[in-house]
């Protein structure tokens, strides 16, 4: 069995889990990945429209059969001037809508408000697999996690079999560039407008980073902890079985956004 197959395994068991868990997964949905925006622009659109009702009617009216096309371009343009954190965090301004686009609902801090509630449960968090990023190359991530069509993570797995965490780091430090020599700069991976962190896993370690800068890049651990020392008592589950659990991870990125 080679390394890529010991891997897939490790692939598939993190997505399977996900999806039994309120997470859309599909396989074969990477297809669907806009390479020159960075979104899942179904996603984005899906909310918008449930959520923004009046706002996409506006667009649509203005637009025409071009609405959608044109929203995902005023977003990533705001994520590229912006950063993905403060857009979640305070939508975008569109020309033509009487208010700012919200485009994500955290969650509300008291259930007694329905609409809220309402568009919390709406909103819509992707995996998808085998992520080709990159237009001037045809590199692929393993996994890319979405918020509503945006990026807010992704992650490069190793198992433990003959490689390490380590092997992941190195990958995203030589590999992930987020601006390779003489090509234009990936969405996906550039900072403010690409995901908000980049994970490392192996069966036994996570590590994590903000900043992809090719050999600059910092990757600094993400585990538990063991008997007071580094690493983990067990496997690296717990990544995919409580942190990136729907609500323990909207929360997590509310608390970065929201404050």
């Amino acid at each position: 069995m080679t390394d890529l197959h010991k891997e897939h395994h490790l692939e598939s068991e993190i997505c399977d889990y996900l999806g039994r868990s309120g997470w859309l997964y599909e396989e074969g949905s990477a297809a669907r990945y806009d390479v020159g925006l960075a979104l899942f622009p179904e996603d984005l659109l899906a909310w918008v429209r449930e959520c923004e009702p009046e706002a996409w009617e506006t667009l649509e009216k203005t637009h025409g059969s071009s609405a959608g096309a044109v929203l995902c371009q005023r977003v990533r343009d705001a994520l590229n001037t912006r950063g993905a954190l403060v857009v979640l965090r305070d939508g975008l301004d569109i020309i033509g809508l009487t208010k700012t686009l919200k485009i994500c609902q955290f969650r509300p801090a008291l259930t007694m408000n329905p609409h809220l509630q309402y568009r919390y449960d709406a909103n819509c968090l992707r995996v998808v697999r085998q992520v080709r990023y990159s237009s001037s190359n045809g590199n692929e991530l393993d996994l890319v996690l979405f918020l509503n069509g945006v990026p807010v993570a992704t992650a490069e797995l190793k198992s433990n079999y003959t490689q390490s965490v380590q092997d992941a780091v190195e990958q995203y430090c030589t590999d992930r560039l987020p601006k390779p020599p003489g090509k234009p700069a990936e969405p996906l991976l550039s900072v403010p407008g690409g995901a908000v962190v980049h994970f490392a896993v192996s069966n036994s370690d996570v590590m994590m980073c903000t900043h992809l800068d090719g050999a600059h890049s910092r990757f600094l651990p993400f585990n538990q902890g063991n008997a007071g020392g580094a690493g983990n008592p067990g496997t690296t589950a717990y990544l995919w079985q409580e942190v990136w659990q729907p609500d323990s991870w909207l929360d997590i990125l509310g608390r970065y956004v929201i404050r």
